[in-house]
């Protein structure tokens, strides 16, 4: 689709920039290791996840948005068999994509060879708007896959797929973000929409806390399937961030790429 990139690329950097100088003027936490190295690593691994994704592309030309063109072209999918309404079918495809997206975060924390991957996005001692592009390449390259089935199956508008990468990235943006909101303003937020305060509980070092509050963007799915944590148990301001051990080599890109192949 054109300017697809270009468009997906921008609402990215703007909300970045926003984001990230929300954090340094209204920071939730106080950090544990130094800001440059550890966004030095996380955007290397942003870097390489895009290199992983052309790669994706090579072996199968069509990811997502090029998925749902030529799931149209084909007549393939739910939705390229049904005569509904534009928006009708825009609107559900966001959701069901968003559900599905739940789903998998769930499947990467009970699957051990999952988890394996997944717990470099975990590794982040502290949690800021990086960490939201933190996550190891092999994972981004599974997620692509199924997103790429799940739009065929759906047989999605390429518009809604646009619209949906870009809230999916935006309120991830926002709710790894290291803002402090105030407390009624976090209360009405997270009646839709996943706030930092929520999704930093997902992040903790207790177990039965980070297998919890799982969605990126839309909370409605953590409550309806019993996930939901309100609050953690030592507070917003005292929780520990990060997997149960602790040092300073999340921070480094070397030993975030070949975290999910060793013990720690």
């Amino acid at each position: 689709m054109e300017n697809e990139v270009a468009i997906r690329f921008g609402f990215f950097i703007g909300l970045f920039v926003l984001f990230a100088g929300l954090e340094a003027v209204f920071p939730r936490r106080k950090r544990v290791q130094k800001r440059i190295r550890r966004w030095v690593a996380n955007w290397s691994l942003t870097v390489i996840n895009s290199v992983a994704l052309r790669l994706v592309a090579i072996a199968i030309p069509l990811l997502a948005v090029g998925a749902a063109i030529n799931a149209a072209d084909q007549g393939i999918g739910l939705f390229n068999w049904l005569d509904w309404n534009v928006w009708v079918e825009g609107i559900l495809v966001i959701l069901m994509l968003d559900v599905a997206i739940w789903f998998q975060h769930l499947i990467t924390h009970k699957i051990p060879i999952l988890w394996r991957l997944h717990r470099v996005h975990h590794a982040d001692r502290d949690m800021d708007v990086t960490t939201a592009i933190r996550f190891h390449p092999v994972e981004i390259a599974l997620s692509m896959l199924l997103k790429i089935g799940l739009v065929y199956i759906l047989g999605s508008a390429a518009w809604a797929v646009i619209v949906f990468e870009v809230i999916l990235n935006g309120t991830a943006l926002f709710n790894h973000a290291n803002i402090k909101l105030s407390p009624w303003l976090d209360a009405v937020v997270r009646k839709v929409l996943v706030t930092p305060d929520m999704h930093r509980i997902h992040h903790s070092t207790k177990r039965y806390e980070h297998d919890s509050n799982y969605g990126f963007s839309i909370s409605l799915w953590d409550r309806l399937f019993r996930t939901y944590i309100g609050e953690p148990e030592d507070g917003q301001s005292d929780m520990k961030v990060g997997l149960q051990w602790q040092d300073d080599r999340p921070a480094r890109l070397g030993w975030i790429l070949l975290l999910p192949f060793g013990n720690k």
